[in-house]
C-alpha cells in the first residue's frame, strides 16, 4: 500500500505570486477601465446622438472647471489647517498646492505612490519659508514603498491627517447621499427614503459618539495613550480640530459643500449638452460613486463613473447618452482642473 505524501505550499511561490499580482494590477485596472467605459458607451446611437444637433454651451463647462477647482482648493485648505495643528510647518498656498499635486498624481499618472501617499511623505519635508528641506531623503522616500509600521513619528502624524482629511470628506459624502435620499429616494426604491434617513442617523450618532469621546477626559489620556504608543502622541490637536464639539458641526458643512462644488461641476455638465437632472438626483448618484471608487478597480473613476451614473440617472429621465457625454467631460474636465499640481512636481525635479 502506497502512502500519499502531499507537499506543504511553498511560502515563495505564494510570495511570487503576490508580486505578479502587484505588478499586473494597474494593467488590469486599465482593461476594467475600458472595458467599463465600452460598456457604458455600447448603447449609444453615435450617428442619432450628432444628427439631433446638440447645442453645446461651453461656457457651462467652463463653470464646471471653476467648480472642480473650488472643491480641490477647499479640500487643499481643509487638509492645511490640520496639518498645521499638529505642528507641520508650510503655508496653506503649499499645502493647496500638494494637495492639486496629489490629485494629478490620483488621475492615473504613473507613481510608485498614490497622491495621498505621496502630500503626506512630501509635506513632511516643508520648512517654515515653504521651501522643501532634505530632498534627497524625500526623493529616497518617494520612491519606495511606504512601510508605517517602521516609519518615523512626522511620517506617522502625516499620514494620520491625512486620514483625518479622507474621513471628514467620507462624513460629508454620506451626509449629502443622505440628504439626496431623504430628498428623491422615492424615485430610486420604496425604500430609498428611510434608507436617506437611517444614513444621517448613523452619521449624527457617528459625530456625537466621537465628540464625547473628545469631550471626556477618561476617554480622551486613552485615546492619547494609544496614539503615544502609535507614536502620534501629537495627532490629538489634529483629531480635535475634525470631530469636536462644536467645531465638527462646521467641518460636516464644511465637507458638505466641496461635495457640493463637485454636484454643481456634474450638473454644469449636464447642462453644457442641453440635459437637466434634478438635484436629488445627482445627491443620490455622486456620493454612490465615490463610494464605489474606493475600490481600486479602475483608472480614477473612468468607466465606472459613466456605467453607474448613465443607469442612475436614466431613473429620472436623463438621456444615458448625454450623460455619457457629460460624465466624460466632467473626468477630462478633473484632470484639465488639477494640472496646476504639475508645476509643483515638475519643480521638485
Amino acid at each position: 500500500m502506497r502512502s500519499q505524501v502531499t507537499s506543504a505550499p511553498n511560502p515563495k511561490d505564494a510570495a511570487g505570486w503576490k508580486s505578479i499580482l502587484k505588478r499586473a494590477w494597474p494593467t488590469i485596472r486599465i482593461v476594467l477601465s475600458v472595458a467599463l467605459l465600452w460598456k457604458a458607451t455600447s448603447g449609444i446611437d453615435w450617428h442619432t446622438l450628432l444628427d439631433s444637433e446638440i447645442k453645446m454651451q461651453p461656457i457651462w463647462l467652463v463653470a464646471a472647471a471653476i467648480a472642480i477647482c473650488c472643491a480641490f482648493i477647499c479640500g487643499g485648505l481643509r487638509w492645511g489647517f490640520l496639518m498645521r495643528s499638529v505642528g507641520f510647518q508650510g503655508s496653506l498656498f503649499k499645502y493647496v498646492a500638494l494637495y492639486f499635486a496629489g490629485g494629478l498624481i490620483n488621475q492615473g499618472l504613473p507613481s510608485t505612490l498614490g497622491g495621498d501617499s505621496y502630500r503626506a511623505i512630501t509635506a513632511t519635508h516643508l520648512n517654515s519659508a515653504g521651501n522643501l528641506s532634505e530632498t534627497k531623503e524625500l526623493d529616497q522616500e518617494l520612491h519606495h514603498s511606504v512601510d508605517l509600521e517602521h516609519a518615523t513619528p512626522k511620517l506617522r502624524l502625516s499620514f494620520a491627517m491625512v486620514l483625518v482629511d479622507r474621513l471628514l470628506g467620507l462624513a460629508g459624502n454620506n451626509l449629502l447621499g443622505g440628504l439626496g435620499l431623504i430628498l428623491g429616494g422615492a424615485t430610486l426604491a420604496a425604500w430609498g427614503q428611510d434608507l436617506g434617513y437611517a444614513v444621517i442617523a448613523v452619521m449624527v450618532l457617528a459625530g456625537l459618539v466621537i465628540a464625547l469621546v473628545l469631550a471626556w477626559k477618561p476617554t480622551t489620556e486613552l485615546l492619547q495613550k494609544l496614539l503615544t504608543r502609535l507614536n502620534m502622541g501629537n495627532a490629538i490637536p489634529g483629531i480635535r480640530l475634525a470631530f469636536s464639539w462644536p467645531m465638527n458641526i462646521a467641518q460636516a458643512i464644511f465637507a458638505i459643500a466641496i461635495h457640493g462644488f463637485i454636484i454643481l461641476a456634474f450638473g454644469f455638465c449636464l447642462r453644457a449638452y442641453g440635459a437637466e437632472a434634478p438635484i436629488s438626483s445627482l445627491m443620490i448618484g455622486l456620493p454612490a460613486l465615490s463610494l464605489l471608487l474606493m475600490l481600486p478597480i479602475s483608472i480614477s473613476g473612468w468607466g465606472l463613473r459613466e456605467a453607474t451614473l448613465s443607469s442612475v440617472l436614466a431613473l429620472w429621465g436623463v438621456s444615458p447618452s448625454l450623460t455619457v457625454l457629460a460624465s466624460i467631460s466632467y473626468g477630462a474636465l478633473t484632470v484639465i482642473s488639477v494640472l496646476p499640481g504639475a508645476y509643483f512636481l515638475l519643480k521638485r525635479k
